[in-house]
């Protein structure tokens, strides 16, 4: 091994330490076991990131809560999947989601871990452009969370599918479709189909052949995976 990355791996493991066990005896084995079997060698970086998220979160967590919640095998195979999830991370935001989900679940007495690792799932089935357009709809009104909008305004430009548009903007439309469908099937937004007054039935658009909503709205668990990310809070115009 490297001596430079053996000192890298060591000091990792030392800092995962500090951040998730403090003297609680039996965890440092195992999470050494995590970092040396379960995540790729050039990972460590992205790891590093990630104590530093956890340990932010859970520094005001009352040691006999973490010490009872790392007790239970549940909650300790929680932490794993939070380690192998933030090594596949390249964001620092994605990274911030996975601590701030695996945190609150080891923190607090009253979180299932079987429920924040199904978040984790949910997360991970998405990628960034995606939470971005799932927080979009916490406030979908016009003029709403205009400060979030404009910090993402490449993400959030409408572009419209029409017969003779520029294939980029074909392309983006598809794009776009494709994530609020995806994030329709994962139950976070739910559409309302737009009905014919006169027939009472779906109308449908002569371009793409599907269903015409009339708006999108964010599910309860659309929400619960925001607040479970820290995204929940409104963004003050």
């Amino acid at each position: 091994m490297n001596p430079l990355f053996g000192e890298k791996k060591n000091d990792l493991i030392a800092s995962v330490g500090k951040s998730i066990v403090g003297i609680v005896p039996f965890v440092g084995p195992l999470l050494t076991e995590i970092v040396d079997h379960l995540v790729p060698n050039q990972r460590l970086d992205r790891l590093s990131l990630y104590v530093q998220e956890l340990e932010l979160r859970l520094s005001q967590a009352e040691e006999k809560v973490i010490r009872a919640s790392l007790a239970q095998p549940e909650n300790l195979v929680l932490a794993e999947d939070g380690f192998i999830a933030a090594s596949r991370s390249i964001t620092p935001e994605r990274t911030a989601y996975i601590a701030s989900i695996v945190a609150k679940g080891l923190a607090n007495e009253d979180i299932e871990a079987g429920r924040q690792r199904y978040l984790l799932g949910l997360l991970s089935e998405l990628n960034d452009e995606e939470v971005l357009w799932l927080r979009f709809y916490l406030n979908p009104t016009i003029g709403g969370d205009v400060k979030f909008r404009d910090k993402h305004a490449n993400v959030f430009k409408h572009a419209r599918a029409h017969i003779g548009a520029e294939e980029a903007v074909m392309d983006k439309s598809a794009i776009q479709d494709s994530y609020k469908e995806h994030l329709e099937r994962l139950g976070l937004l739910r559409s309302n189909v737009r009905l014919d007054r006169d027939t009472g039935l779906p109308e449908f658009d002569k371009f793409t052949g599907r269903p015409r909503t009339s708006y999108m709205a964010i599910t309860h668990l659309g929400r619960m995976l925001l607040r479970e990310i820290d995204m929940l809070e409104e963004v003050a115009d």
